[in-house]
């Protein structure tokens, strides 16, 4: 194998592992569930409803509808229905919804079409609101005043003699909203309730492209499962039945996720449904402590729903900062990340950070890349030799290859000495493709010029222009293929890697810009040092 068939081998084996972890990503299939124990608490004592349907509405599945209740704070504007009190709407005030965009981006929405996203939750019990239950609130709009904190929205509801009273607060620069339920037993009799949170969503919407596979779809965690992924199918062929207490339920989309974070140390079991053929379900359902006559109870829980931001994800919950999910590299592509946001930190520009968290990786590397450089190099030198050889025994490929290996024998070259220095590389490519490519912070991080979005396709394709004309002036200093069919492979070569970067977010077009001019440059100072050699060689030593 010659070097240039070594390069045609690594581009190939590139895509075909992006391909394949892409894949993988969208069609892992179903984990092994493992059914944890609940601690301290016998099947006796777990409340039968716990382990009933919550509802049936599969096939006829629609969410009712009364008055809604409009939320603002600094980082939301929040709708809640009074219908279950749950949260039907939640736009993002510090994320643009699209490229160019004015508008907030709408993470939770039950009006748009074929989107359907909404938080919900409710009681289990004899006269216990469910979702589908009537609340009453003070007022129809809050908002999060300058000097405020936190922010306070009450629903409440009341039959037979049972209270309850669903709190939601909204914090300050948080993300993670509380959800509290009391409730007030004014009966003769003690109930026995069963909470449950839930997040509904379609099966259509917000599922990428095929260039730029993202996952959407059900997540959980516990602490002895660690953090799993469910995509709609799966829930479909195999709904999650799993008992533990810790962890936490969540919707999983590019760049943000929604997830219900019970109570610590509350048993709970973890399920999916099909609700009909485009809507399903993912959440949990705990059986809470008795409440006598005359008491009351306490339950607190948390929503996390907002984008991927490491810090904020650590903050809310164990494990939710797994759900910047880089794929089987996350080893290499998290440390990579954690460099890139600390170069960030000092300059205040992601595009700035990718140019130079690429130069460290190009210096970190360069003993090794420096190995195929002299290989290419030599290489580019032999060619007129080799092309002689390829007039001299025309189709005889037998002696030709033969001949081949005198000369390389002869000059000490081994055309596969820069194979290990690209193969160990390969692995860091691949991370930097999908940390770039799953990091909320470079959504609508401006880079400069025309660059405003280096999430998003470069809008006049400098870009990839200009990495086209990177990969031919690279072909131009490498050397020329001698089988006709390589050479012509080689000279498209740039152009079918331009059209695909078209597709490409500019910050990963930006990446294998400069690494390509770097390369260029190394491999431009490499073949001067091999060529001046080879001229003093050929002198006999004079200068």
């Amino acid at each position: 194998m010659d070097t240039r068939r070594l390069v045609l081998f690594v581009i190939f084996s590139m895509s075909i592992l992006m391909l394949w972890d892409a894949w993988q990503r969208q069609q892992a299939p179903v984990a092994v569930v493992q059914q944890v124990a609940v601690q301290n608490t016998s099947p006796a004592q777990v409340n039968p409803v716990a382990t009933a349907s919550i509802d049936s509405m599969a096939g006829d599945y629609k969410l009712q509808q009364a008055q809604r209740i409009s939320v603002k704070t600094d980082l939301y504007q929040a709708e809640i229905e009074t219908t279950g009190g749950d949260l039907r709407k939640l736009a993002l005030l510090k994320h643009r919804a699209a490229d160019n965009d004015k508008n907030n981006f709408v993470l939770l929405d039950d009006a748009a079409q074929p989107m359907t996203y909404v938080a919900q939750s409710g009681l289990l019990g004899t006269d216990l609101p469910t979702h589908h239950a009537l609340f009453s609130s003070t007022a129809n709009s809050y908002e999060l005043q300058e000097g405020q904190d936190k922010l306070e929205v009450r629903l409440t509801w009341a039959s037979n003699g049972v209270n309850v009273d669903k709190i939601y607060t909204f914090h300050r620069q948080k993300y993670a909203i509380d959800v509290n339920y009391e409730i007030h037993n004014n009966t003769a009799a003690p109930i026995a309730p069963t909470v449950y949170y839930q997040i509904v969503h379609d099966n259509e919407s917000n599922q990428g492209t095929a260039l730029m596979p993202t996952f959407t779809g059900g997540s959980y965690y516990t602490d002895a499962t660690k953090f799993k992924k469910l995509s709609f199918s799966d829930m479909e062929k195999e709904p999650l039945k799993l008992s533990a207490n810790d962890g936490w339920v969540g919707l999983l989309q590019h760049y943000f996720v929604s997830a219900w974070i019970p109570k610590e140390g509350l048993a709970r079991e973890f399920y999916t449904e099909k609700l009909n053929e485009h809507m399903y379900r993912i959440g949990t359902k705990s059986a809470l402590e008795t409440i006598a006559p005359g008491a009351s109870l306490t339950v607190p829980a948390k929503l996390f729903s907002g984008p991927q931001i490491k810090d904020d994800l650590i903050a809310a919950a164990p494990g939710l900062e797994y759900t910047v999910d880089y794929g089987m590299l996350t080893i290499v592509a998290a440390p990579l990340f954690w460099v890139l946001a600390k170069i960030h930190a000092l300059v205040n520009n992601w595009g700035v950070a990718i140019i130079l968290l690429t130069l460290l990786i190009k210096a970190a590397f360069y003993p090794l890349s420096a190995k195929s450089y002299r290989s290419m190099a030599q290489m580019r030198e032999l060619a007129p030799r080799l092309e002689a050889l390829k007039q001299k025994f025309g189709d005889d490929r037998q002696k030709m290859q033969m001949a081949m290996m005198d000369i390389y024998r002869t000059e000490k070259i081994n055309p596969m000495s820069g194979c290990l220095p690209i193969l160990i590389q390969i692995p860091v490519f691949i991370s930097l493709y999908w940390m770039l490519l799953g990091s909320v912070e470079l959504r609508h991080a401006p880079f400069f010029g025309w660059i405003q979005d280096l999430s998003a396709v470069d809008p006049y394709y400098i870009l990839p222009i200009i990495m086209g004309l990177s990969m031919i002036i690279q072909t131009k200093l490498n050397p020329k293929p001698t089988d006709p069919i390589q050479a012509k492979v080689m000279t498209w070569m740039p152009v079918v890697f331009s059209v695909f970067f078209f597709f490409f977010p500019a910050g990963l077009v930006l990446y294998w810009v400069v690494n390509n001019i770097i390369s260029i440059w190394q491999q431009w100072y490499v073949n001067k040092s091999i060529h001046a050699a080879a001229l003093l060689k050929k002198s006999g030593g004079k200068h």
